[in-house]
């Protein structure tokens, strides 16, 4: 089928020209929230018609107050760590700019910096722009060897309300040929709290790319899971046979009961 894009003006408004003849759904998504709109109805294009669809309103996901957020909703991974380029590979063209991903072998650059442990975030400590690594890729440990890699977000409840279940919104910037597993204050958990099955061929890594197929989950927690005091979310990128297995991450957020 065909696609035809566009971009609304700072007031919402916008217009599709020179549209082929045929049946078509309409999508949109909002700079600064989560999911995606579409509308309710397909439209059917005829030549020379001209269709006023009136007002939109979406609704972005949401079933109770923000406990904590990691990142900003804008389908782009480029908000957080984002380290140096091996020298032997660097391109001086993308030095000091601000598209610092365009570098060469970045992905090689977690092991580096995380030879034996992964990255562990701590909600109210940890800067997302600082200590959050742009993918989240797999280790190399031998001649093409890789470990899948498991990190850690910690957090404090000072109580957990036992009526309602809590909300795990993970968007997903890109993902290329990955399995994310949730799991909640147990590593080891079995099966797993949520999997997001194989996901992903956008390659975004391997091609210097910071964003690719958008990919929203939503998963639900129940009160008995989470404690007062420390809690820990283990996200668990399972395939490990690549250098290029791995998700970007576009926004993670995690919800409260509703009315709560």
């Amino acid at each position: 089928g065909y696609q035809f894009w566009t971009r609304a003006d700072d007031e919402g408004r916008f217009s599709i020209n020179n549209i082929r003849a045929g049946d078509y759904n309409l999508y949109a998504w909002v700079p600064g929230f989560i999911g995606d709109y579409r509308y309710d109805a397909a439209i059917t294009i005829t030549s020379g018609c001209n269709i006023d669809i009136g007002d939109l309103v979406y609704e972005p996901p949401r079933d109770g107050p923000t406990l904590w957020e990691i990142g900003i909703p804008d389908r782009s991974a480029a908000e957080f760590y984002i380290p140096d380029p091996n020298p032997k590979y660097i391109n001086k063209l993308y030095v000091n700019h601000p598209d610092r991903f365009r570098q060469y072998g970045l992905w090689e650059r977690y092991a580096d910096l995380y030879p034996d442990r992964d990255l562990v975030d701590t909600v109210g400590i940890s800067d997302y722009q600082k200590d959050w690594f742009f993918a989240q890729v797999t280790r190399k440990v031998g001649d093409n060897i890789y470990q899948g890699t498991t990190w850690q977000i910690k957090f404090q409840l000072d109580r957990v309300y036992q009526s309602g279940t809590y909300k795990l919104r993970l968007a997903i910037a890109s993902a290329n040929v990955s399995e994310l597993q949730v799991r909640i204050n147990d590593p080891e958990a079995s099966p797993p709290q949520f999997s997001s099955g194989l996901i992903g061929k956008d390659n975004a890594i391997a091609r210097h790319g910071i964003h690719g197929l958008y990919w929203l989950f939503n998963v639900d927690i129940a009160s008995a899971q989470l404690m007062q005091g420390d809690n820990t979310i283990f996200l668990k990128q399972a395939m490990n046979t690549s250098p290029f297995h791995g998700i970007m991450y576009d926004y993670i957020r995690l919800e409260g009961p509703p009315s709560t």
